[in-house]
C-alpha cells in the first residue's frame, strides 16, 4: 500500500492531533491538511493493521468548512493546524472529541457534555513564546525551489519532529505587539552585529534562544538565552533591547551551556527592570517569574478557574485541596469562597511561590506541601489539615498517577473538581474513579483557537 494515490475520497471526520479521517475499503486514513467535506487524492505513507496514514496529494473540491489560513508560516510551522478550518466547526469538533473519548475510554454511555466555551480572542491570546535560534533556516518547498542560498539564520520554532530545524518567523499571530517586533528587532541587531547563531546539531554559536512573555496587566518579559558566554557581546544586545523597547518590565538573560534548552536548573540573571511580571485576575495578583507556570491563555484562564469554582459549589465552609496547585493559582482564585485550601506540588520551587502569591494577596486560609501526590494525600494530612469536603485536581497532560487516584477513592471526598488539558488521560482516570463517583457534567473550554488541543472541566460525585 505504501506509496499508492487513492483518488476522490471524501473527509468525513475530524480526529485528534489535528488529522482527519477518510475511509477506503473499511480501512480508516488519518490525513493532515484536510477538513470533513473536502474531496481529495491522497498517497498512503503508512499502513498499519486497522488503520492507513496518508498525505493529501491534490485538493479535488474544498469543503464548505474550508477557509483561507492567515499566516503566511501555515503548513510548515508545527502550530496552529487548524486555521483552514472555520472556527465555529473548530469548536464543534473539540466538543465531539470531548464526549467521544467520554464514551470510548471513559466508558460513560451518555456523558453530560456542556456547549464548549470558546475563546474571546482567536488570534494574539498567547501569554507565552518561546523563540529558537538555528545558523541555518529551513527552506520551505518555494524558497527551495528557488535555490536561495544556505538560507541564512533562523529566528523562529522548530520544525516538527527535527530538533535541529528552525523556521525563520516574521510574522506570528499568537501572542500580542510589540512580541514579533521584539523577535525581529533582535534577530536584526545580531545579523548586524555578526554574532552566531547556534548550530544545534554540533553545538556551536552563541545566540541560543529568545523567550517573550506578557500579562493583561501590562507586565512584559523578555529572556534572552546564549550558549556562549561573551559578556561584551550579550551586554551590547540587552542594552539595545532596553532602549529600543522601554515598556519592557524584566528583561533577563540565561548562560546555559547544556546539551539541552531547559533552564529550571540554571541562574536566570536580571539585567534591568523586575525578575517577575504580574498577572491580575478579580483583584488577586499572581507573580510570574522566568521558571513560573501559567496558563498560556490569560483571558481564558480567567473562564476555566470561574467554572471550576462554580462546579466546585463552595459555600464558605469548605475545606478545599487543590492537587498539583502549581504556583497556587487555583487554590488562591478559590480562597475567597472556602474554609481553609490545601495546595499540593511536587515542585518545590512552585510551593514558593504559591506561598509568595498567598503573601502577596492577604491569603491567610491557604497552606501548601510540597512532595510526591501519593505520598502526602493520606489520612495523616487529612487529620493535620481537616478532611477535605472537595478535591480539585490539575494534572498535567499525563492526567493523574494510578497510586494518586487510588488515594483519591480511599478519602471518600463528597465531591472532586477535574480540570484537564487531555480528555483521553482525563476520561481514563474518570473511568478509574467511577468504582466510587459518578461524573455529573463536563464543561469543555478552548484554550488554543486553531488548535486540536481543548481543555475540560469535569465534575465528579461520590456515590451515595
Amino acid at each position: 500500500m505504501k506509496g499508492k494515490i487513492l483518488s476522490d475520497l471524501e473527509v468525513v471526520d475530524m480526529a485528534e492531533e489535528g488529522r482527519a479521517i477518510a475511509k477506503w475499503e473499511g480501512l480508516v486514513i488519518f490525513i493532515e491538511k484536510v477538513v470533513p467535506g473536502d474531496i481529495v487524492d491522497v498517497r498512503i505513507r503508512k499502513k498499519h493493521s486497522s488503520y492507513l496514514e496518508g498525505e493529501l496529494v491534490e485538493l479535488k473540491k474544498p469543503s464548505p468548512l474550508r477557509i483561507d489560513p492567515f499566516c503566511q508560516h501555515f503548513g510548515t510551522c508545527g502550530g496552529c493546524k487548524w486555521q483552514y478550518l472555520d472556527y465555529e466547526s473548530q469548536l464543534k469538533y473539540k466538543q465531539k472529541q470531548v464526549t467521544e473519548t467520554l464514551i470510548r475510554i471513559g466508558k460513560i454511555p451518555n456523558p453530560n457534555v456542556m456547549d464548549i466555551l470558546g475563546s474571546a480572542n482567536t488570534r494574539y491570546y498567547r501569554n507565552k513564546l518561546d523563540y529558537t535560534f538555528a545558523d541555518k533556516k529551513w527552506l520551505t518547498r518555494e524558497e527551495y525551489a528557488e535555490r536561495e542560498e544556505a538560507g541564512g539564520p533562523a529566528l523562529g520554532f522548530h520544525i516538527p519532529g527535527k530538533f535541529d530545524k528552525v523556521l525563520d518567523i516574521e510574522t506570528c499571530y499568537l501572542q500580542p505587539d510589540p512580541s514579533n517586533d521584539i523577535r525581529l528587532a533582535v534577530r536584526k541587531y545580531c545579523l548586524e552585529h555578526e554574532i552566531p547563531f547556534m548550530n544545534l546539531r554540533h553545538k556551536a554559536g552563541m545566540m541560543r534562544g529568545l523567550i517573550i512573555r506578557n500579562t493583561l496587566a501590562g507586565g512584559l518579559m523578555v529572556i534572552v538565552m546564549v550558549y556562549e558566554n561573551d559578556q561584551e557581546v550579550l551586554e551590547g544586545l540587552l542594552r539595545h533591547l532596553e532602549t529600543t523597547f522601554p515598556q519592557i518590565t524584566s528583561l533577563l538573560y540565561i548562560v546555559n551551556p547544556k546539551g539541552n534548552d531547559t533552564f529550571h536548573d540554571l541562574e536566570v540573571k536580571t539585567w534591568s527592570g523586575l525578575p517577575y511580571i504580574t498577572e491580575e485576575m478579580e483583584g488577586l495578583q499572581f507573580r510570574i517569574g522566568p521558571k513560573s507556570f501559567f496558563q498560556t491563555n490569560s483571558g481564558q484562564t480567567l473562564e476555566l478557574y470561574k467554572i471550576a469554582r462554580d462546579f466546585a459549589g463552595l459555600q464558605g465552609h469548605e475545606i478545599v485541596y487543590d492537587l498539583y496547585t502549581g504556583t497556587g493559582t487555583i487554590a488562591l482564585f478559590i480562597s475567597r469562597t472556602v474554609k481553609k485550601v490545601v495546595g499540593i506540588e511536587y515542585v518545590q520551587e512552585s510551593i514558593e511561590n504559591a506561598k509568595l502569591n498567598a503573601e502577596l494577596n492577604g491569603v491567610s486560609n491557604s497552606v501548601f506541601f510540597a512532595g510526591d501526590m501519593k505520598d502526602l494525600l493520606k489520612e495523616d494530612l487529612f487529620r493535620q489539615e481537616g478532611h477535605t469536603d472537595v478535591i480539585i485536581t490539575d494534572p498535567p497532560r499525563a492526567g493523574m498517577h494510578f497510586d494518586v487516584v487510588e488515594q483519591l477513592l480511599k478519602s471518600n471526598c463528597p465531591k472532586i473538581v477535574y480540570v484537564s488539558c487531555n480528555p483521553a488521560t482525563q476520561a481514563r482516570d474518570v473511568q478509574m474513579l467511577s468504582e466510587k463517583y459518578d461524573l455529573i457534567k463536563v464543561q469543555p473550554v478552548d484554550m488554543f483557537p486553531h488548535t486540536a488541543h481543548v481543555e475540560s472541566v469535569a465534575l465528579l460525585q461520590l456515590r451515595g
